[in-house]
């Protein structure tokens, strides 16, 4: 019998625990438990592309010229070194 009241003492939170008790300056629980965030629900499906081809192509290209820029500037900084 002791073993089966240390197994539900586990499982209950220890402000539940009966000589334990809550402390007396915190707010009461709400009636109704706080519902679960809905993690599954998907959006709706997109009516328009993000980014059409052109778009998006144009903007690589735009990442990869600042890129290389970006790489002069450190190889010419290391060279000068």
């Amino acid at each position: 019998m002791a073993a089966g009241l240390l197994m539900c003492a586990c499982s209950m939170p220890l402000t539940d625990a009966p000589l334990l008790g809550l402390p007396e300056n915190i707010p009461p629980r709400p009636e109704t438990p706080a519902a679960y965030l809905p993690v599954h629900d998907m959006p709706a499906p997109r009516s328009a592309p993000v980014l059409t081809p052109e778009e998006q192509a144009r903007i690589e290209k735009e990442l990869a010229a600042a890129r290389d820029r970006q790489n002069a500037k450190t190889n010419a900084q290391r060279s000068a070194e």
